[in-house]
């Protein structure tokens, strides 16, 4: 061979080794990266070219598809209640991805899982169509409607979980929205309006807004108190006298009730004394303070499998800070989420379990995938100390502000917290209702729930509370949790 030959031979030979090189690094390095990217739309098309499996609630799907008759995506997702479990499913779009469970588990949905690739093979010989698993759930869907019902025409959340297991048992978030209305392909005047809107239809409030907790989050200090061993006695008089000042500042601690100079522990819970708790924070000290939140669950995301933002306790507060992050104010924030597992763990005698909404995964042929089992979380306190947590609770909801929550129901104890929480500049925004409660039986803890109502449609300012407006919807929930239970 020539020479001038010899190196167009070899040139080739570099262009076929450069060619194979780049066609294994883009389907095999870079194959992931591609399958997920935005614009391919091979993936949408696959995702919609057969029937979705479904998300169970109760033994029964709460989502369906449909044939759209489009060129391209053959199926299209529908919702039954779709306003009630949005923030439960999110919602599957064919041009705008897909978010919460029908994300996460889009793999099962869709067939698409490795785990699904018995069933998919054998579907293939039989000429079968492919086929979704399913996701079935934790919920309860009595107490998702009363949740949401309870909620109206509110701004706010619930959250309601069964405190022996973690599972979840209702998330509701209003204003909501109904994810068929961009399941399709030519539904973006709906993405944009529901985008745009100012009261955020589409946030899970539930999960992914956190705000201030106000007087709820006492019971939290009152915990703090009783683990450090500041407090053992709980019908023993504090020294806390009125007009406590907020450590270095000039400013005395404000009480909106009154027989808060020394009052027990117990009795600053009923009555919610600002002082009594604000002083205990600052005896118990910012980083015991921080420890206890932590065991809770501030300071870091929680997943149920769908992210919850972190509620926060701040860690680098100084003392006054720490004082006023006590009672729920300066920079605590927190989601309904996190409060719901402050209260269960309470409830369930000092045990926090971890939080989920997916029981299991069941293929099409109905085995199951995966099976979610109840995870231990922390212990934040003592048995011991959450009984006596609970008393305190209990006597809130019998001889305090949580009066609306009682069930009035035999062998049935109530526990619960109010809270107003004010924020804005100077106060000046309308205050947050919030309230913390279970119900408790000789058998055990079978609900805890939390409800915050942001902002309460037609109700002046000076009527809002939290044992106004959140306890009657928690006593609604907790009373479709136990009646559903039989």
């Amino acid at each position: 061979m020539n020479k001038p030959l010899r190196r167009v031979a070899i040139f080739c030979g570099l262009l076929v080794f450069a060619l194979l090189l780049r066609d294994n690094w883009l389907q095999f390095v870079r194959a992931d990266e591609l399958n997920a990217h935005p614009k391919n739309t091979r993936v949408r098309i696959e995702r919609y070219a057969n029937e979705r499996g479904n998300i169970i609630v109760d033994g029964k799907p709460i989502t369906g598809s449909v044939d759209s008759g489009g060129n391209y995506y053959k199926y299209k997702r529908t919702y039954v209640n779709g306003p009630m479990w949005a923030p439960v499913t999110g919602y599957a779009s064919q041009v705008y991805d897909a978010n919460q469970i029908e994300k996460i588990e889009d793999g099962i949905l869709t067939g698409n899982d490795d785990r699904l690739f018995f069933d998919r093979t054998l579907a293939m010989f039989t000429g079968d169509k492919k086929k979704g698993g399913d996701v079935v759930t934790t919920l309860s869907g009595a107490a998702q409607k009363a949740a949401y019902e309870g909620l109206g025409k509110n701004t706010g959340a619930v959250v309601a979980i069964e405190p022996s297991t973690g599972k979840v048992l209702a998330l509701a978030s209003t204003p909501s929205y109904d994810p068929a209305s961009i399941a399709g392909s030519n539904d973006e005047k709906a993405w944009v309006a529901l985008n745009g809107a100012k009261n955020k239809p589409m946030q899970n409030r539930a999960l992914r807004e956190i705000y201030p907790p106000g007087s709820v989050f006492k019971v939290v200090t009152a915990a703090a108190a009783l683990e450090s061993g500041k407090v053992t006695d709980i019908n023993a008089a504090t020294e806390t006298p009125e007009g406590w000042k907020i450590p270095l500042s000039r400013v005395p601690m404000k009480n909106h009730s009154g027989g808060c100079a020394n009052a027990s522990l117990n009795e600053a819970l009923r009555v919610s004394c600002n002082s009594v708790f604000a002083k205990l924070g600052d005896d118990v000290g910012r980083d015991k303070m921080v420890e206890m939140a932590e065991k809770f669950g501030f300071n870091a995301e929680q997943f149920t499998p769908v992210r919850s933002a972190a509620s926060v306790y701040d860690k680098q507060a100084d003392r006054g800070g720490n004082a006023l992050s006590s009672i729920g104010q300066f920079n605590t924030a927190t989601t309904p989420l996190q409060m719901a597992m402050v209260t269960a763990a309470i409830a369930n005698d000092g045990k926090l379990m971890k939080p989920y909404m997916i029981d299991k995964l069941v293929a099409p042929n109905l085995d199951v995938i995966k099976q979610n089992d109840p995870e231990e979380m922390s212990r934040p306190v003592s048995p011991e100390n959450a009984q006596k947590l609970q008393q305190m609770m209990e006597n809130v909801v019998s001889k305090g502000t949580g009066a609306k929550a009682d069930l009035n129901m035999d062998g049935v104890r109530v526990g619960g917290k109010t809270g107003t929480a004010q924020h804005g500049e100077k106060n000046a925004k309308r205050p947050y209702a919030w309230f913390i409660s279970y119900a408790k039986t000789d058998q055990g803890s079978p609900v805890a729930v939390a409800v915050i109502v942001e902002d309460a449609e037609g109700t002046n300012r000076e009527d809002i509370s939290g044992g106004g407006l959140a306890a009657p919807i928690a006593k609604a929930v907790m009373k479709a949790v136990i009646k559903n239970r039989g």
